[in-house]
């Protein structure tokens, strides 16, 4: 594993998505400040939270939990792009390359997610 939720591709690329998401909402109209801007907002950025908090629980059953959260906020966000798309605010372009990053992403958090459930090999070194 590695030695910090930063090394992980998926937190990396989750934390490039949240600037997209910045970046795509802020043409949004004012009149969604506190609306959809701030949902996919807030859930852009569960993403790449629950990840590190996941690795700050030092618990394989307990990161699992959390990957599952970072993975609903994931879905969440997706939903949400769709939404903002018949809404007409932003491009299709915009909204299906930031859906490719969730489709990205949410496949790294499957992988993340089963090998959290595979149980760790014991040591083939004998005891001494």
């Amino acid at each position: 594993m590695s030695s910090s939720y930063r090394d992980l591709k998926v937190w990396q690329k989750s934390i490039d998505l949240t600037e997209e998401i910045y970046r795509l909402t802020s043409s949004f109209p004012t009149s969604e400040v506190y609306g959809l801007t701030s949902q996919m907002r807030r859930a852009a950025v569960s993403i790449a939270s629950n990840i590190a908090e996941g690795w700050g629980r030092r618990s394989r059953k307990e990161y699992g939990r959390f990957v599952q959260v970072a993975q609903g906020s994931n879905d969440e966000l997706q939903t949400q792009l769709v939404i903002a798309g018949r809404l007409g605010y932003c491009k299709a372009d915009e909204l299906n390359g930031a859906d490719a990053q969730c489709d990205e992403i949410g496949k790294m958090l499957t992988g993340l997610y089963r090998f959290l459930q595979t149980p760790r090999r014991k040591s083939l070194a004998p005891s001494t």
